[in-house]
């Protein structure tokens, strides 16, 4: 059982989320507490000790952020709710935390306790926590790629291009280096966007600073040393973007 702290500064939204815990994951989850701002939050995950918190952003007083910079016991796993903005839900993805919209799909947070996985690396959690407040409020210039062996923390300039096989990408470097993550292609396809990445092929996205030439026949040709076609669909937009302004 994963003792639970729900924080969440609406009332009917904890009374719901608990209603759906008990649903989804009756034999996963025991709640054990509720705060609804920043110091409750704080005072109640250092004398409780989770195993889990759902963590609101916006709380009536204070942030999620507040919260995790402050706390002292810090040995729990973490999920986000949030309401939808876009730029926030790129910052997440960025950095692979997991995170549910409001309001919360009872599939979807089944899936979310499904991914709970231990996690050990403390301080790896920490900076990732510390990108997230800090790519929330802009544009990330860096992405975490989880794999089965690390969390790899890339610059997204260094991504040379991105081939996807069924559920599984490959992230190519430029450093020559390969990442391979079980996620597939469209997942990066939101957050990795126009005008320096494109999605020119269904099995191919390419960094747009990295194209050597390109044939009107719509062959690519990376730095990398890659042949890649661009499907018919997207040879207009490709040319459209590749002109000089």
């Amino acid at each position: 059982m994963y003792k639970t702290i729900l924080v969440e500064d609406e009332y009917y939204l904890r009374e719901a989320l608990t209603i759906l815990l008990e649903m989804v994951a009756p034999e996963k989850i025991q709640v054990i507490g509720y705060a609804e701002n920043a110091e409750e939050a704080v005072k109640l995950i250092d004398r409780l000790k989770p195993d889990l918190v759902f963590m609101d952003i916006i709380l009536k007083r204070g942030t999620g952020f507040d919260v995790l910079n402050q706390v002292t016991y810090k040995a729990f796993q973490l999920i986000f709710t949030t309401a939808y903005e876009e730029h926030a839900i790129r910052a997440f993805k960025f950095n692979a935390l997991d995170y549910l919209l409001k309001p919360i799909d009872s599939e979807e947070l089944k899936g979310a306790i499904d991914r709970l996985v231990d996690r050990k690396a403390l301080k790896e959690l920490d900076a990732h926590l510390q990108q997230l407040a800090t790519d929330y409020k802009k544009t990330p210039d860096r992405i975490v790629l989880p794999t089965q062996e690390a969390m790899h923390v890339v610059k997204v300039d260094d991504i040379l291009r991105c081939e996807t096989s069924g559920s599984y990408t490959t992230f190519m470097l430029v450093d020559g280096k390969k990442i391979i993550v079980s996620k597939p292609l469209k997942h990066y396809e939101d957050i990795l966007t126009l005008p320096q990445f494109m999605r020119i092929h269904q099995s191919h996205m390419i960094n747009m600073k990295y194209v050597v030439s390109y044939s009107r026949e719509g062959i690519v040709h990376i730095e990398d040393g890659s042949s890649i076609p661009i499907s018919r669909s997207n040879k207009e937009i490709f040319f459209k973007h590749m002109k000089p302004s």
